[in-house]
């Protein structure tokens, strides 16, 4: 199933409609500032680890990111050192994503991960669905086996390729194919540890 949202006047019947998707612990794909993701609700375990089976991963060791929609939100489930907290703020939101350590908040299945992966992209779409749910999206890029490019940017040839696995697709328009910056904030002194799309503001 596929479903047209636009960053601008988006309808909030429609946005309703993925919300339900996600409480019910649904798996959506849907468009970030950089590239589409998968996307689940952080608070539902068998969707976070099918996710995880998606990209061959361990929730519990592998770097998987959060969506927040706000620097206030970050802070309930991340530790932030007021350094880090200003360089968020100046950058965000943005094409990053920020290592930081992790809070005692965060859900059981992550309760073994000291560092966790917080984005907050500029895309509407995306922060009105972390908005509406109330909590954190878990995300993580799309992927392919092949080198046709369309099938991560196009959002009907994504749905084409990926919708057996998902609930929803969201079309919000063409996608990118850069990936986001890493900071890694977790240290004395914060590092970009992958550039991408992003230019850190220092």
């Amino acid at each position: 199933m596929i479903l047209k949202l636009y960053e601008t006047n988006t309808n909030p019947r429609d946005l309703q409609k993925v919300v339900e998707v996600l409480r019910d612990g649904g798996i959506i794909i849907f468009p970030t500032d950089t590239v589409y993701a998968f996307g689940c609700d952080i608070f539902k375990p068998s969707a976070v680890e099918k996710i995880a089976r998606f990209k061959e991963k361990d929730p519990r060791r592998s770097e998987m990111s959060f969506i927040c929609h706000e620097l206030s939100q970050i802070s309930e489930y991340a530790r932030m050192s007021d350094a880090s907290f200003k360089l968020m703020r100046k950058n965000l939101p943005g094409p990053f994503t920020f290592l930081l350590q992790g809070s005692s908040r965060l859900p059981k299945l992550f309760k073994n991960r000291k560092i966790v992966g917080i984005r907050m992209p500029a895309n509407t779409i995306a922060l009105q669905l972390v908005r509406e749910l109330g909590n954190p999206l878990m995300v993580s890029s799309i992927f392919t086996d092949d080198d046709t490019l369309e099938y991560l940017t196009d959002p009907e040839l994504i749905e084409e390729k990926f919708g057996h696995m998902v609930d929803l697709v969201i079309d919000g328009g063409y996608g990118g194919l850069e990936p986001s910056t890493i900071v890694d904030c977790t240290g004395e002194e914060a590092e970009v540890i992958r550039q991408g799309k992003g230019v850190v503001n220092w």
